[in-house]
Parts: C-alpha cells; structure tokens; sequence
C-alpha cells in the first residue's frame, strides 16, 4: 500500500519589520532606533530583526533584552548560521523596554521597543519620543511626524 504526503502548507510570508533607526549623521544618541514587534516571542522576532540590520553594525553576537518582557527563550539562538547569545537582565528605570545588541569590536546598539499591541497612534507618539522626531509646523506648533515603518 502506497501512501502519499500531502502537500506542505504554503509558507506565508513574513511581516514587514517595523524598525526605525536613527540617522547615522547626527551626533551620538541614547537611542539608536525604535523597534515595534508583533509578538513577545522572541524567538520568531528576532531573527527578522537581526536579518534587517545595517551590514555596518556587522554580525549580532549577544543580544539583552528585558527579562519580565518577553517569553521564555534560550541562552543561545542560531540566526543565518550564528549563534547570538540571549540575556535576559531585570529592567532599567532609565530603560524600560530596550533590546541591547552587542557586536564584537564594532559597538553596541540600543533599540526601544514599542509594546507589541500598541495602536498605530500610540506607536507613532512613542516613536517620536523616542527619537525626537518632532517638526514644527506651519504656526509653530510641535507635531510628531507620521512613521515610516
């Protein structure tokens, strides 16, 4: 008797990241950009997220995030062929919800994270704190600038 599998179920494609750096010509910052997560598995997010960094920041080596905020996770990922070491560290009254990426001998990178289930309003008001981004308009008033995720 013969049997067949059936077919694999159609891979689905990946969200977009919502990741926004900030600009590489201005001076060094506390932030060096916001990113806005779809979950708190991390998992599955952070690997998109390392995929999409810029070449310059070079390969991720260890990556600290918030312990209370995200799911239980291994010391150790393999992400495009590297192992990416996971810290999980009690949260920072000076950062609440920040995602540190250590890359050897060129840096680190400290990433806000806007709340998984945060609306489109409350992400771009918290994106524009997070990076200044605020542009005065026409009659002086400070409006925050639409992200562009």
């Amino acid at each position: 008797m013969t049997t067949t599998a059936p077919d694999p179920p159609s891979a689905l494609p990946l969200p977009l990241l919502r990741l926004r750096l900030a600009p590489h010509d201005v001076p060094p910052r506390r932030l060096d950009g916001v990113w806005w997560p779809y979950s708190r598995d991390l998992l599955t997010q952070l690997p998109q997220l390392l995929a999409e960094l810029p070449h310059a920041w070079g390969d991720i080596s260890a990556v600290t995030v918030d312990a209370a905020a995200w799911s239980a996770a291994p010391g150790r990922m393999l992400v495009a062929n590297q192992v990416v070491r996971l810290h999980k560290a009690p949260a920072s009254p000076h950062a609440a919800d920040r995602v540190v990426l250590l890359s050897p001998g060129l840096g680190r990178w400290d990433l806000s994270v806007i709340p998984p289930d945060a609306t489109e309003k409350a992400a771009a008001l918290l994106l524009a704190a997070a990076l200044d981004d605020h542009v005065p308009g026409a009659d002086g008033a400070v409006r925050t600038r639409a992200p562009r995720w």
